[in-house]
């Protein structure tokens, strides 16, 4: 596999970071503080066409691959900033546009590719089922031509900047299927219309991540805003995952070369007792571990997203890219902290902004353990933990 960049990824490369560079470190620094999502930005990426790039272009989108999508996301943090706040669109809309209908598609590809219509929001996670996604207990119960849906969702992020939500149900109650995995539906939320049906409640965290807890009450969603079969929605999620670890581990990534080249430049400049800091062995290895950690990783996202574009499911490449990139920026994270010393616990140096924001891919979307375990059963064919 050549894993070098093509000329028009070098040319996507450069345009995203020159559309980066209008939103300099002051921004970010004010979103942050403010925990208020970046609207400027996700209008400015949606606006550039590159929200849409995973679309066909028959429905007006860019008609990418991942490895396109995944070079997208690691230029956005590289440069400083955070693609968090936009990048569930460019999974989410796989759901659609590998199970749904021709209606569906029609319907909603287009105007997503149009950046006139959002498809951000996600609800999967719920309060007492956590990773355990089969025991998820909102149901939605077929009355006619509509569902009526009732329960509650948690880490449902971007809610209140989506048009739509993808929300993962059961259809057929846990207790009441042979295969776990089954009686579960995805449905189409048209949130524009829910009304009082869906209440929200944010939850504040440590970075500018707007997720929240959501409460549903007597939804009604029409059947036609099914995807694919009733029943067989768990395995249309699973579909899109690969994709997701593909994309965030990019966005680690980009988060962890951050570090690398802010700690680098920093200590090639900081002289104490008359010499670099970046002299002294002991700045000077964490660094290069951590960024020799970070090419192997990269290299592994690559090999992952190669195997997605080549209509392969990478399992163990995607899980393996998430896991090996968050522990290489986690150490990255850590390195320039040590090397900035006091400053890096100063806002004006973005370091302690960025470290906050380097812990999180540790436990999300999927838990680092999660991962090995699932190394353990389905790679090595181990007994399973759980």
């Amino acid at each position: 596999m050549d894993f070098e960049l093509t000329d028009d990824q070098r040319a996507i490369r450069d345009a995203v970071a020159e559309l980066c560079t209008r939103f300099p470190s002051e921004y970010w620094r004010e979103r942050d503080a403010k925990l208020e999502y970046p609207v400027e930005f996700v209008d400015a990426l949606g606006k550039a066409g590159w929200l849409s790039v995973l679309i066909p272009e028959e429905y007006g989108g860019g008609g990418g691959t991942v490895a396109d999508a995944a070079l997208i996301l690691e230029t956005i943090n590289r440069s400083g900033g955070t693609g968090v706040p936009a990048h569930a669109q460019m999974y989410t809309m796989g759901t659609v546009l590998r199970h749904g209908s021709d209606e569906q598609k029609q319907r909603l590809l287009p105007e997503i590719a149009a950046n006139t219509l959002r498809l951000q929001a996600f609800g999967v996670t719920e309060p007492d089922a956590g990773s355990d996604t089969t025991r998820i207990r909102t149901f939605a119960a077929r009355e006619g031509d509509h569902y009526v849906v009732n329960g509650a969702k948690i880490w449902t992020s971007r809610f209140q900047h989506s048009d739509y939500m993808l929300l993962l149900t059961r259809t057929t109650r846990y207790e009441d299927v042979e295969k776990k995995t089954d009686g579960l539906s995805v449905l189409l939320v048209d949130l524009r219309e829910a009304g009082d049906a869906i209440s929200v409640r944010p939850i504040r965290t440590m970075t500018s991540h707007e997720t929240n807890e959501v409460r549903i009450e007597n939804l009604r969603v029409p059947v036609q805003n099914r995807i694919g079969e009733e029943g067989k929605g768990f395995r249309y999620i699973l579909s899109g995952l690969n994709a997701e670890r593909i994309l965030v581990a990019s966005e680690v990534l980009g988060d962890g070369f951050w570090f690398i080249d802010r700690a680098t430049a920093y200590a090639r400049e900081r002289v104490v007792f008359g010499r670099p800091i970046g002299q002294n062995q002991g700045v000077q290895f964490p660094l290069a571990q951590a960024y020799a950690d970070l090419e192997a990783a990269s290299l592994v996202r690559w090999k992952a997203a190669a195997k997605f574009d080549a209509g392969e499911q990478p399992g163990f490449e995607a899980n393996a890219a998430k896991l090996l990139a968050s522990k290489a920026n986690w150490a990255a994270a850590n390195a320039a902290m040590d090397t900035f010393g006091g400053y890096g616990l100063a806002e004006e140096f973005e370091i302690e902004r960025k470290f906050r924001e380097a812990r999180l891919p540790m436990v999300a979307p999927v838990n680092n353990n999660l991962i090995l375990a699932y190394i353990g059963h389905q790679v090595l064919g181990l007994p399973k933990s759980y």
